[in-house]
């Protein structure tokens, strides 16, 4: 945790400072303290009454649950897992409490259970591996034959990029190649495809190694860098699944060192992954409003990895929504509110992509906006805010009209109370990505992940350049001890602030007319990101 001045000191300073650009009318804390619960029972319909109630102790709360749970089930709260059950029954209870309308809607998807590489010549071994999000099923013995790999310093790759499809950026929708550069260009039907990390995405190579003829396909690690050298096992789902036929052959993963070894001449190897169909559960609530047309939708992902209990990924994004849920329930909002909390997010956002896809043309027309929280509490942290209006990043994906008004409210928040903050890229890369698909305008928050911090963002928010904005990302180590309490603070804030404004008026995104937060007078001009462009951006840096 870093030593920040507390965010409720500035925070209610900067609401008071700001006075002539927004005013608030701000209840003294005694006031509040008299009585048990006094916050969840009183209506915190202005933004001063809800920020003073939604506090970073309600969050680490939520958090210090879900790792109990996490201990109390092997240490993870992963989909199909006990702990993720116990997870979702302790959302229920927790949302019916506060009184909100919840329901748990079952999905169906397919998973890997089982997978496997077993070398056979000139050497035999058994190597570490699993299945990417999207592979097919299926066992293959068959030649490993390389493509376009590199295994010498510094190992730049585009191994398996140019084939039968493209994309404009990492990230963006896979289309039909018309012609140009071939990887695999006289690649043999039947063998497997060994692939190297690096240039685009995993589902652009798997895609262009099922379309030569591949039977399997093993991405390994780049090895450029310590942080590419271990078993890495991505996503090979598009972000256009609805244009695409899904894959069909396996794709597995393997590390730098056992995918040097696949590449020696005359190798040959099994391949497998075995599927099975699954059913989870996502949480939804709703505080209904005055306009039940007109939802504004919020939410966050509530597994975890298989490998830890995911307290900042993403047991943060989560308990900030159950926070502020339980600070709204003797609120009657203009819009109906609608909180999500989605499962199987960590094997490919397939929890809300089927959410969505359950929804009827009607239903998805009534949704005027979805904001979207995954990781905002990551220790070594920045302030990051979805770049809808790519003054940063230009976004690989379209970004449905409507979105800069919502990134501008975050924006607003920050500015009020003082915070520094950035863009973040515009991605899809997260829950939000079924509802751009759908041109429902949408934005976030993220604090980073697996990408190092460098010694400019370390000046602007403190922490340690060099080192992962989340150390601890996708590791047993993701405990309620890695977390950052001043990010965690800002964030359920803006959060807050964000949700209270578009529950009175959605006009600034979709034109629907409401009502002015009551004593809310103008939001600030946002001051601007910082420019920092967190290092290892999917789509390079505008600045």
């Amino acid at each position: 945790m870093f030593n920040h001045p507390s965010t409720r000191r500035r925070r209610l300073a900067g609401l008071v400072a700001g006075a002539a650009l927004i005013a608030l009318a701000v209840p003294t804390p005694t006031a509040v303290a008299k009585g048990q619960n006094a916050c969840e029972r009183r209506n915190n319909n202005q933004y001063a009454k809800l920020l003073e109630c939604v506090t970073v102790e309600g969050v680490r709360e939520h958090q210090a649950a879900f790792q109990a749970i996490a201990d109390a089930n092997g240490g993870t709260r992963a989909d199909q897992t006990a702990g993720y059950e116990a997870s979702v029954d302790y959302v229920e209870q927790t949302m019916l409490a506060a009184g909100w309308e919840v329901e748990r809607v079952p999905f169906e998807y397919v998973a890997e259970t089982d997978a496997g590489i077993e070398q056979l010549t000139p050497i035999t071994g058994d190597y570490e591996t699993g299945g990417y999000s999207g592979s097919g099923g299926g066992d293959v013995t068959a030649p490993v034959v390389p493509v376009d790999i590199n295994l010498t310093p510094p190992r730049a790759s585009t191994s398996g990029c140019q084939g039968a499809y493209t994309e404009s950026a990492v990230g963006a929708p896979l289309v039909a190649d018309p012609g140009g550069p071939d990887d695999f260009a006289g690649f043999p039907a039947g063998a497997i495809a060994l692939i190297q990390r690096g240039g685009c995405s995993f589902a652009l190579k798997a895609y262009n190694a099922e379309a030569a003829g591949a039977d399997a396909v093993i991405i390994f690690n780049q090895g450029n860098d310590p942080t590419r050298e271990a078993l890495f096992i991505g996503t090979a789902v598009p972000p256009n699944p609805d244009d695409l036929e899904p894959l069909t052959i396996p794709v597995v993963g393997a590390s730098f060192a056992d995918g040097s070894v696949l590449a020696t001449p005359g190798s040959t190897a099994r391949v497998f992954v075995v599927l099975t169909t699954f059913t989870s559960e996502n949480v939804i609530a709703e505080l209904p409003g005055r306009n039940d047309d007109n939802v504004v939708m919020a939410g966050a992902h509530l597994d975890s990895v298989p490998a830890g209990p995911g307290i900042n990924d993403n047991g943060s994004g989560s308990a900030a929504l159950l926070e502020l849920a339980q600070n709204l329930s003797n609120h009657r909002p203009v819009n109906t509110v609608r909180f999500a909390w989605w499962g199987a997010e960590e094997l490919g956002l397939i929890g809300s992509t089927q959410w969505v896809a359950q929804q009827s043309e009607e239903e998805l027309d009534r949704i005027a906006l979805y904001l979207n929280f995954d990781m905002i509490g990551s220790p070594n942290y920045f302030i990051g805010v979805y770049d809808a209006d790519e003054s940063s990043y230009a976004a690989p994906v379209d970004v449905p009209p409507g979105s800069i008004a919502i990134e501008d409210v975050f924006e607003s928040y920050y500015t009020l109370v003082g915070e520094p903050y950035d863009d973040s890229e515009f991605s899809g890369r997260s829950d939000y990505q079924a509802f751009i698909n759908n041109e429902i305008p949408s934005s976030g928050l993220f604090t980073g992940a697996e990408v190092l911090k460098t010694a400019e963002q370390a000046g602007i928010w403190g922490g340690t350049a060099g080192a992962q904005f989340d150390p601890c990302y996708h590791l047993a180590c993701d405990t309620y001890a890695n977390n950052a309490e001043h990010a965690l603070e800002v964030n359920t804030g803006a959060i807050a602030f964000a949700v209270l404004t578009f529950a009175y008026s959605t006009e600034s995104v979709n034109g629907v007319v409401g009502k002015r937060v009551p004593s809310g007078g103008v939001l600030p001009t946002p001051a601007g990101p910082e420019g920092t462009c967190p290092a290892g951006p999917t789509v390079p840096c505008k600045l």
